[in-house]
């Protein structure tokens, strides 16, 4: 018996070691699984969030379709375009166009709209049964392929009428097609693509039935590509699918393939609501995804056993080991999905505030503005102004911003950056996320105003910022004094413009504070009596 023993202990310890390995291997699989999933929601995040923003670019040309009561001319809305800088900012934009709302009817009132906006002589087309019509009569950025499409009637297309009778009934909300394949009378092949449809209802008084429909393009490949193509890349396979996955709902297949290492259990499938449709979306590890550890790890551990076969306790420790590093990895990874969902929320929350200040902004902007070019230079640079803050704050991961490097962004946008060195003056303050947008919104309104009615070429040299912080603890105020020198004096104008009153909005109601304004005959002094709140 006992020359059989080395070979018991060598075959017992052998066990333990084949079975630590197998263990280790269970949980090495298992942590790389949960790694990846929190890599699919990053990718989810990406996906909602570049939707949800182009998806504000429907909403902003809604609010302006509806300041026009639904009549834009095509140069209007041709300028309009021009001003979104569409390339940069929405690199999967295909167009926006307007589609009209008529009974089969007064076909020739669009057919004589087309040849005297656009040149063309042609009937509608195709030719319908049923008794309404939706033909475009507004399309940008024109191009021959588009200017070939002007009058054609979207509602014989079932797709793209399924969507219109959708937005339709949601009295105002974005409706999406499905899968529609883009392109068509271009040069390259025809692209996976949807059209989002949103109502633009007639003035008061004037009928029931909305005037027409916005509708944007989107190519879906660029739109995924502009929604997953920045840094940090994700290490995932991505398929996008038009409700069930099949090859005819397919909208997006990253080029990226799949790694063959990873089975059917690193497969992801998520859900999302895109403007009324229900998008299935599956994430597969791709080469470029590395686990929490090396694929070898259980190997070696097996190795290392046989070699030390008598080293059983030394093995039960590299057990204790192993599970505790599997238990806090695990936990580590739940926190890290508790703190990404968090953080989506709080993202979808500001993306829908942002949308109701810019929605907000395009409807006063638009009462205020004598025509569309007017409205597209005003309403740019507020956005530029809103859009500066949101970038300060970005950099801070929306904790804080200077004030000093606030006022400089702002001063510079409207007199360049070439800025008098003694213009500003003031101690380093740091403001909050509310404070800082308020206060980006309200320099900039001012420096425009400075511009507008200021002593002409020495409107900056005649311009003193100062600031300076007073009281302690709760009571502490931020005091703000903005002096513009003028030789000729300056009176309170008789009637209070748009950008007075958002001024006043900010100050008084978003930041719960006081403005006064005195007019002498040396010019203007602002001052500005926030709470201070870091």
């Amino acid at each position: 018996m006992k020359k059989y023993f080395p070979t018991l202990i060598f075959i017992a310890v052998a066990l333990v070691s084949l079975t630590m390995a197998a263990l280790v291997y269970f949980a090495t699989v298992e942590a790389a699984r949960i790694k990846f999933q929190s890599v699919a929601d990053d990718a989810l995040n990406r996906i909602e969030g570049r939707m949800e923003f182009d998806l504000a670019l429907l909403h902003a040309t809604q609010a302006m379709f509806a300041a026009q009561k639904g009549n834009l001319s095509r140069d209007q809305f041709r300028s309009y375009f021009a001003s979104l800088d569409a390339e940069r900012s929405f690199p999967s934009l295909r167009g926006i166009g307007f589609v009209r709302l008529i009974d089969s009817g007064q076909s020739d009132a669009i057919t004589a709209e087309l040849k005297q906006g656009y040149g063309i002589d042609r009937p509608l087309f195709p030719d319908t049964n049923l008794s309404w019509r939706t033909p475009i009569v507004l399309f940008e950025p024109m191009s021959k392929a588009s200017l070939d499409a002007m009058g054609f009637d979207m509602a014989t297309d079932p797709l793209r009428r399924s969507a219109i009778e959708a937005a339709l009934a949601a009295k105002g909300e974005p409706r999406a097609t499905s899968r529609v394949l883009l392109g068509q009378g271009d040069n390259g092949p025809r692209q996976p693509g949807i059209l989002v449809f949103s109502r633009v209802d007639r003035p008061d008084g004037e009928g029931t039935a909305p005037a027409g429909f916005l509708y944007v393009a989107f190519r879906t490949s660029e739109l995924f590509q502009a929604a997953l193509g920045k840094a940090p890349l994700l290490p995932v396979a991505v398929e996008v699918f038009d409700g069930t996955m099949g090859d005819d709902t397919l909208l997006f297949r990253s080029e990226a393939p799949p790694d063959p290492g990873y089975g059917d259990d690193f497969s992801v499938t998520r859900e999302a609501d895109v403007a009324g449709r229900k998008w299935t979306i599956n994430f597969r590890p791709s080469t470029a995804f590395m686990p929490p550890s090396p694929r070898t790890a259980p190997l070696m551990l097996g190795l290392f056993g046989l070699v030390l076969a008598g080293s059983i306790a030394l093995v039960a420790r590299y057990q204790q080991r192993a599970y505790e590093a599997a238990a806090l990895l695990h936990e580590t990874t739940e926190k890290s999905l508790l703190e990404k969902d968090l953080m989506l929320q709080e993202m979808k929350h500001r993306i829908k505030n942002s949308i109701a200040r810019v929605l907000a902004m395009a409807r006063q902007t638009a009462a205020h503005s004598e025509n569309i070019d007017e409205f597209s230079a005003s309403f740019s640079a507020r956005l530029q102004a809103m859009a500066a803050s949101q970038d300060m704050l970005t950099r801070s991961r929306w904790q804080k911003a200077d004030l000093g490097e606030l006022l400089r962004i702002e001063l510079g946008q409207v007199f360049g950056k070439e800025l008098p060195v003694d213009m500003m003056s003031g101690p380093k303050v740091e403001l909050d996320e509310t404070t800082t947008q308020a206060l980006g919104l309200t320099f900039h309104e001012l420096a425009t105003n400075a511009l507008k009615y200021g002593d002409g070429d020495n409107s900056v040299g005649g311009l003193k910022v100062d600031w300076r912080l007073n009281g302690q603890g709760k009571g502490r105020r931020l005091l703000f004094n903005w002096v513009e020198r003028n030789a000729n004096g300056v009176s309170a104008p008789e009637k209070t413009g748009f950008g007075t009153k958002l001024i006043d909005m900010n100050i008084t109601r978003e930041l719960d504070g006081q403005i006064v304004r005195r007019y002498t005959e040396d010019g203007l002094r602002v001052e500005i009596d926030i709470p201070y709140r870091r």
